[in-house]
């Protein structure tokens, strides 16, 4: 010995034994370090909670508006069944068999007519009118402003019936309780606003308002004619306990050939469901969108808070501690943090019903059951823990496998290791489990799928974007101004976040720019395209006796153009091929053709601009077996052809019409376009009316509808212009509601981009600080990150705008099938939004690399 002091080697932390356990040993790692709190995890538990709670509002939402349709059902039709049938009433042998078993019955009769003022100009207006019988409502309340009960207030007064209307007719027409109205020939007292109507979802108004009036006072306006558009609904009360299903059962086999439409409470208003859920599914992939773009958020996240920790992870691995003790005691508290988002996003949806009730109340179709939907707040669990841990596996993993020496070195020049097969194959299982997830719950699974790749693809693009800005920046010229230079450098240097803004920023301007341009393109059919060639109005109830007489008076009016005027019957197809109509295996988008009542008329002749894609028309003076030319899209979708047979019921009757032709149709000609269109001889001897479009200026679209509806009271017009508006106010809200959601996705953008300016600070401030003792300016500085972040915005936004273009192209060709409009306003108000987000964010973020003394960082350093 010769007494020099050697220095033992470390001892390396001891591996847990059998009595402690690796779960055991890391959670009490974990422990230790969430007693410092969240710090540093925030962003992350704000992208989390944030996607989660978009999902599971969107679903619970969802949810109670479904059941309160079907704990409501009853109010919704005004029944326990409702028996609807148009053109002729129900039979008294149909009434005294339902009444031999206990049913109740209310009497409604639905058509349309216009509501004249008899009052200074005699302003008048279309009204879906609605007479009710003394019975009606059987569930829930109807109530007119003023008035104690409905029906009294609808008897006769002084000699005149009463008549309600909403309060917009009443606004229109300038008519207060007490002020006298005309339907068709007869004379009505006003008695006040509709401020409750029950059975509103079930039996809409579609083309304009509601009026209100007593069954038995309907006879007076003449406007029930052969032929006229009239629906009878009769809704009925069973007795206590009676079985619906079965009532229908017996009702359709007592009176097989009754031609009439029959459903439960359980099947109040199925387009309204459909309606629901269908935007349910949209909203809720937008919110998995903005859950996907948090994922990256997560990374980010997780990725930054681990450098901070990379000392700590360092001297532990130095010391002998076991990769899998490093990674399960990050992946605990991970998961601590991941369970604490996900609850925060679970509340925040669950409240979402409540707050919809009163912030939507003019909005839903019926108000929302309140209560807890445990499987919309499970399924969003469910997609938060599984995006959570695909985003966070990456990270924890290479902190898991990389050298101690590697992670020392990480600040200045990023480690090349990557995570083992096993994990990479992992992280893609949780990719796929999570678009599989999307896919399994959703009703359109094909929509999903379709919305999943798009995701996917969408990414990638971005990726794959900012891949060539940072290439292109590295092959920049080197003689650049030094700001210039400097910020081209800072999006190609390592340890970069080029890839990380760009994507962040750029999905959730995407997703805006997509609704805000397919809203533009559906806008611009609606409020250009279609009235350059839409007539002024369609007139119906065209009595045949008096078809000719109104030609006549059309023409008269001083600035009308063409009138057009076919003969038009309702029918409902109740059969295709012998096999009846709700067992045919229809495309999704076609199957609303079978269900209710389709226009029907008869004609020799084509009409003009006719396009024929299979068989041949009849000849004009054929009188043979009744033949159909039929819509083609429809044809394909049932999967039938020429030679098949229709079976449609006309007025109570059942009719085969086997096709001879195949038509393809244009729906945006805004013409008299029928789905069916029947061989004359059969129809022309039934009870029906016509129906006419006139093109007229717009100075003389007035004198046309008081000329028409003074000599005519039976007829109702329909003003183009009108409908267009209400269109239009409906594409708004829908707009409005997309758009709202697609901001959940920015936002989501937002917060990724400002945990990517965070993961930056501590490099910005190194860099700032060696370039200011290198003799740099602040104002230098600045301008090198401003052509950083301003490149990285524009690059994204040019991105968006092509996405967004691509998108709205997809919905319009193949989802409305009309022309694709280009909308340059919305693409530039897209890039410059993302060049001034991103340069918003990258001033915010840097202001501590400006304000940074080079000093006392160095004496730190």
């Amino acid at each position: 010995m010769d007494g020099t002091l050697v220095a033992a080697p470390p001892r390396p932390l001891a591996r847990p034994a059998a009595d402690a356990p690796l779960l055991a040993t890391a959670w009490r790692f974990a422990r230790r370090e969430l007693r410092a709190g969240t710090r540093g995890l925030r962003i992350v538990i704000a992208c989390l909670a944030l996607g989660v709670a978009a999902i599971a509002g969107v679903g619970s939402l969802a949810s109670a508006v479904l059941e309160g349709m079907r704990t409501d059902g009853r109010r919704i039709l005004g029944g326990d069944v409702e028996v609807s049938v148009g053109y002729r009433p129900m039979s008294p042998e149909a009434r005294a068999w339902i009444a031999a078993r206990g049913g109740q019955v209310a009497d409604v009769v639905e058509m349309r007519s216009m509501l004249i003022a008899e009052k200074g100009a005699r302003e008048r207006m279309l009204v879906e009118l609605k007479a009710v019988g003394p019975t009606w409502p059987l569930y829930g309340e109807a109530r007119v402003a003023g008035e104690t009960d409905v029906f009294s207030a609808l008897r006769p007064r002084d000699g005149l019936p009463g008549l309600a209307a909403e309060p917009l007719v009443l606004a229109r027409l300038d008519l207060r309780p007490g002020d006298t109205v005309r339907l068709g020939e007869g004379l009505f007292r006003v008695v006040g606003a509709v401020e409750k109507e029950p059975d509103r979802v079930a039996s809409p108004a579609v083309l304009g308002p509601r009026a209100l009036i007593a069954l038995d006072s309907l006879p007076a306006t003449g406007l029930i004619q052969p032929g006229s558009l009239v629906r009878y609904e009769y809704r009925i009360r069973l007795p206590e306990g009676a079985d619906p299903r079965a009532f229908v059962r017996d009702l359709r086999a007592a009176f097989p050939d009754g031609g009439w439409r029959i459903r439960t409470y359980a099947e109040a208003a199925p387009g309204v469901i459909r309606f629901v859920e269908q935007t349910a599914l949209f909203l809720t992939l937008t919110g998995l969108t903005a859950l996907l773009v948090g994922g990256i958020g997560v990374a980010t996240g997780v990725r930054t808070w681990l450098e901070a920790r990379r000392r700590t992870i360092a001297t532990l691995k130095c010391l002998g501690a076991p990769a899998s003790v490093i990674f399960a005691t990050y992946g605990l508290q991970l998961g601590v943090i991941a369970a604490l988002a996900i609850a925060i996003g679970l509340a925040v949806g669950a409240a979402v019903p409540a707050v919809a009730a009163v912030a939507l109340a003019d909005v839903l179709p019926v108000p929302p059951a309140l209560g807890f939907y445990p499987v919309p707040l499970a399924l969003a669990a469910l997609f938060g823990l599984v995006a959570a841990a695909t985003f966070a596996l990456w990270p924890l993993a290479r902190a898991r496998e990389v050298p101690a020496v590697a992670l020392f070195r990480d600040e200045v020049a990023r480690a090349s290791a990557r995570p083992r097969w096993p994990v990479l194959l992992a992280n893609v299982a949780l990719a796929l489990a999570l678009a599989g997830l999307a896919v399994a719950v959703a009703q359109d699974r094909r929509f999903a799928a379709a919305f999943c790749a798009a995701a996917a693809g969408t990414l990638l693009l971005f990726r794959l974007g900012a891949w060539a800005l940072s290439a292109l920046a590295a092959r920049a010229p080197r003689h650049l101004p030094p700001a210039l230079r400097l910020g081209l450098a800072n999006l190609h240097r390592p340890g970069n976040t080029t890839a990380l803004m760009l994507v962040s920023l750029g999905i959730g301007l995407s997703t805006l720019a997509s609704v805000a341009m397919i809203q533009g393109n559906i806008r611009s059919q609606v409020t250009e395209s279609l009235p350059e060639r839409a007539p002024a109005f369609f007139f119906i109830d065209i009595q045949s006796g008096e078809a000719e007489r109104f030609d006549r008076i059309a023409a008269s009016v001083p600035g009308v153009g063409a009138v057009e005027r076919v003969p038009s019957l309702r029918a409902r197809i109740v059969a295709v091929n012998g096999v009846p109509a709700e067992q045919v295996r229809a495309t999704e988008d076609t199957a609303w053709a079978l269900r209710g009542d389709r226009g029907l008329t008869y004609a020799a002749r084509p009409p003009e601009g006719t396009r024929i894609v299979a068989g041949a028309w009849w000849p004009e003076t054929y009188r043979g077996e009744p033949l159909v030319s039929f819509d083609a899209r429809l044809a394909a979708g049932w999967g039938i052809g020429v030679g098949d047979v229709l079976t449609v019921n006309v007025l109570g009757r059942d009719i085969d019409l086997r096709i001879a032709n195949l038509r393809v149709i244009d729906w945006r000609s805004m013409g008299l376009n029928f789905t069916l269109i029947a061989s004359p001889g059969l129809l022309e001897a039934a009870p029906h009316t016509h129906i006419a479009t006139v093109h007229a200026a717009p100075e003389a679209e007035a004198p046309l509808l008081r000329a028409v509806t003074d000599a005519m009271p039976n007829v109702s017009a329909i003003r183009v212009r009108d409908a267009l508006e209400a269109v239009n106010g409906l594409l708004g809200r829908i707009g409005a509601a997309l758009s709202a959601t697609g901001s959940i996705t920015l936002l989501s953008g937002a917060l990724v981009l400002a945990g990517a300016v965070v993961a930056g600070r501590r490099r910005r401030v190194r860099d700032a600080v060696i370039l200011k003792t290198l003799g740099a300016t602040r104002r230098q500085i600045l301008a090198a990150y401003l052509v950083e972040f301003g490149l990285i915005g524009a690059f994204a936004g040019l991105l968006a705008a092509g996405v967004a273009s691509a998108a709205s192209w997809a919905v319009a060709t193949f989802v409305l099938r009309a022309e694709w409009v280009f909308l340059p306003g919305t693409l530039a108000a897209t890039v410059i939004a993302c060049a001034v987000l991103a340069v918003v964010f990258g001033w915010v973020g840097t202001a501590a690399a400006l304000r940074a003394k080079p000093a006392p960082y160095l004496r730190n350093e």
